[in-house]
């Protein structure tokens, strides 16, 4: 079953990366050991050291009550939002179901070159 996800970008204020960059990787240790969460991932942009992405991903749009019911949710937003430069987006997003093959390109020696690219 594909999972429920949330993306959220963060920008942190020039002198309190290191804080919210601590924080993220804090949250992410806790937070991976939710019920039904599947991963939690945060990732800080290559360019801009400011730019920040949390990947969430539940077995269930309804397992984030799990989430907003630990303890430790409630340090998060008073914590981080202050030393933030803008404010936080939120996206939600259902992924798509990729166990069934789909085959949009009908040309067999495209196939066949994949393959062969393939390492697995």
């Amino acid at each position: 079953m594909p999972a429920y996800t949330l993306v959220v970008h963060l920008y942190a204020k020039n002198d309190c990366i290191d804080k919210v960059k601590a924080k993220l990787q804090e949250a992410s240790q806790v937070y991976s050991k939710d019920k039904e969460c599947l991963s939690w991932f945060v990732m800080q942009d290559h360019k801009d050291s400011q730019a920040f992405t949390i990947v969430e991903r539940y077995a269930h749009e309804s397992s984030q009550k799990y989430h907003l019911e630990n303890p430790y949710w409630k340090t998060f937003d008073g914590y981080v939002i202050p030393l933030l430069d803008k404010d936080m987006e939120l996206h939600r997003y259902n992924e798509l179901d990729t166990n069934e093959e789909v085959r949009v390109e009908k040309d067999p020696e495209l196939w066949k070159a994949v393959e062969e690219h393939q390492t697995y």
